[in-house]
């Protein structure tokens, strides 16, 4: 999805009062640096920034579906380096093992239905302990 893009109502609001002003007087100067000059170059610096900040999200929105795209390159290069290295070595050898492949003699396979689970796993354990209230908590793992 791309960012959005960014619209600023105090600009529109100051083309605006820029046009009204400009029926005034084009040369109105109401002192302390109040002109209508200087208030159309700062309406066209505040453009052209806007400008350049949409410019560069549709430059990031770019760059970001490009990395996507090669992330899916990779991540199938990977897979296929590890089907490559099953297929020269064997999906049992030591290779396979090292290329981060799980060697298929050491897999364990779970029964339909039930979780695979390992034999490292610690066992369960269900403590009771005494809330403020006087009532007992239960806590397991």
């Amino acid at each position: 999805m791309a960012r959005r893009k960014r619209t600023s109502v105090v600009l529109e609001r100051a083309v605006r009062r820029a046009a009204s002003i400009n029926s005034i007087d084009p040369r109105l100067d109401l002192g302390n640096g109040l002109t209508l000059p200087a208030f159309s170059t700062l309406i066209e610096t505040m453009r052209s920034k806007e400008n350049a900040y949409n410019s560069a999200l549709s430059t990031l929105d770019k760059l970001y579906r490009e990395m996507l795209e090669t992330e899916d390159e990779l991540g199938d290069m990977t897979e296929h380096m590890l089907m490559a290295v099953g297929t020269r070595y064997g999906k049992s050898s030591v290779e396979y093992g090292m290329a981060g492949g799980v060697p298929k003699n050491q897999r364990r396979k779970g029964l339909r239905g039930e979780p695979p689970t390992s034999s490292d796993e610690q066992p369960s354990f269900v403590a009771s302990v005494e809330g403020k209230n006087g009532k007992k908590t239960v806590a397991t793992n």
